[in-house]
């Protein structure tokens, strides 16, 4: 698990020096306060660093380029403590290239009736001081998250919390570097698209490699480390009779294993986030990659199957983003459909690669044919999602930009026996409703691919969005076929 106090976010306050020495020496006292509060906060899972209050152009200026330079630097939070002029701040904005939240708050809580002189109101101006910060940004069109409510709040915390972890994710996807073994599924649409669009807006590569070159890897990994994998299998999954030690099927999960270590050892080399195959591309390799991609899936890697190299990117940051929360991430399909009037329901899958974090209960370790890609039968993790609160998210290309829909859904508890599926599966009703749901999913032009969270809400995929400056697509409790129409077609006119 990634630890995301490894990345920091600034704390910056304006002021002036209008104020005089005694004030503004009080500012950096308080500022300070925050700053450390916000920092040991167990609601914030970054570290946050106080800053200097900024007093003219040339310090702010000064204090976005530093910011800029500064490695595992995510973003700045930004609060108006006094009043500051906000032409002080056009050349700094300008240059910043990371996200900014503006918090809007104020050092006291509450207004001291019995004391309040104008010493006191000219310390405490973040009343008026925030709005002068907000217009400068509103005029210079710079996207931001403005967070309200006073710093003690548990509610404040969270809210930073949502957008420094995004910061985190969009700061990675910047960096990350994404292998494709083998291209897309052959005719397939929505898994292609432009990668050199892609590497302009959001800063990952995608670039191929042979399955022969992966296939060198596997041929590598020596018995000794397929012994100790071996016995995390068995440590940690219930395997089938035929999987364990003596078993007549005992060499596929050996093969298995071997795939694994040879995956892992490839893109740990290459320094890879994520990467995608598909099973029309195997030359080589004995199985398709079933354990080892939920595995590498579930140490925090992204995956796409059939060569869709955008959900595989996906599947990463979002699992970045969420680290160290309670639920997991997948890569996953929408496969079938359960229409029992009243009860009507998805069934998420895929026939080998959903990461066991989502899984409730025991998971088990099975082998069985697969039908397609003329392999060894592969062997798989096989377990029920858990029930709860979750959404799928799809990026697609659009030809003239990038679209992220979500779709928030409710997962229900898997209470009926697949004795004949031998996948990892989740049922889940769509928000609004199935009809509503799935008829505006496909007027998005949603893939069949989506990465499936538990524990990420909307307003993490919003800053995502914001952030990277592309479209957003939301399908929720409140969503109507009039509505989602509509947006479409001013979207089409706000980024033509």
């Amino acid at each position: 698990m990634l630890n995301l106090k490894n990345f920091e976010v600034w704390f910056v306050t304006g002021s002036q020096h209008l104020y005089g020495e005694e004030t503004l020496r009080q500012v950096d006292e308080h500022s300070k306060v925050i700053a450390d509060a916000l920092n040991q906060s167990p609601h914030i899972a970054v570290s946050v660093v106080f800053k200097p209050v900024v007093k003219t152009p040339e310090e702010i200026l000064q204090i976005c380029r530093e910011a800029n330079a500064t490695p595992n630097c995510i973003g700045i939070i930004a609060w108006m403590h006094t009043f500051s002029p906000a032409k002080m701040w056009i050349r700094g904005l300008n240059t910043l290239q990371l996200p900014l939240l503006h918090l809007h708050t104020q050092f006291n809580r509450d207004i001291p009736y019995a004391d309040i002189d104008m010493d006191f109101m000219n310390l405490n101006q973040s009343a008026h001081g925030d709005r002068e910060f907000g217009f400068i940004m509103s005029k210079l069109r710079m996207p931001r998250k403005v967070v309200v409510g006073h710093w003690q709040d548990a509610s404040v915390h969270e809210r930073i919390n949502v957008w420094s972890r995004v910061a985190a994710g969009v700061y990675k996807m910047k960096t990350m570097k994404v292998a494709r073994f083998g291209d897309n599924m052959r005719q397939v649409a929505v898994t292609d698209g432009d990668k050199v669009a892609a590497e302009d807006k959001f800063g990952f590569s995608v670039n191929t490699y042979a399955v022969g070159d992966l296939v060198s890897v596997i041929n590598q990994i020596s018995d000794t480390q397929i012994d100790t994998l071996l016995q995390e299998y068995e440590d940690t999954y219930a395997l089938m009779p035929s999987l364990l030690k003596g078993g007549e099927r005992r060499d596929s999960l050996i093969e298995a294993a071997r795939i694994e270590l040879g995956l892992k050892t490839f893109l740990e080399d290459g320094g890879f986030s994520a990467y995608t195959n598909t099973f029309e591309d195997l030359y080589g390799m004995r199985q398709l990659p079933g354990i080892g991609s939920q595995r590498m899936m579930a140490a925090g890697y992204g995956y796409g199957g059939e060569g869709d190299w955008k959900t595989s990117a996906l599947v990463h940051v979002m699992k970045l983003m969420a680290s160290g929360m309670k639920g997991g991430n997948s890569f996953m399909e929408d496969y079938t459909y359960h229409f029992e009037p009243g009860n009507e329901m998805v069934l998420g899958s895929h026939m080998l690669e959903i990461c066991p974090s989502i899984a409730e209960g025991t998971v088990n370790c099975e082998v069985h044919p697969l039908g397609i890609g003329g392999k060894e039968d592969p062997v798989r993790l096989v377990f029920n999602g858990a029930p709860g609160n979750a959404l799928n998210a799809s990026l697609i290309d659009l030809g003239n930009r990038f679209r992220l829909l979500v779709n928030e859904v409710e997962a229900v508890k898997v209470d009926k026996e697949f004795p004949k599926l031998p996948t990892a599966r989740v049922l889940w009703k769509p928000q609004p409703s199935m009809e509503v749901g799935l008829q505006s999913w496909i007027l998005g032009g949603g893939a069949h691919h989506t990465v499936y969270s538990q524990n990420l809400t909307t307003e993490y995929l919003e800053d995502f969005a914001e952030m990277l400056g592309i479209e957003l697509l939301v399908i929720g409790k409140g969503t109507t076929i009039r509505d989602i129409k509509n947006e479409i077609r001013f979207n089409d006119i706000a980024y033509k």
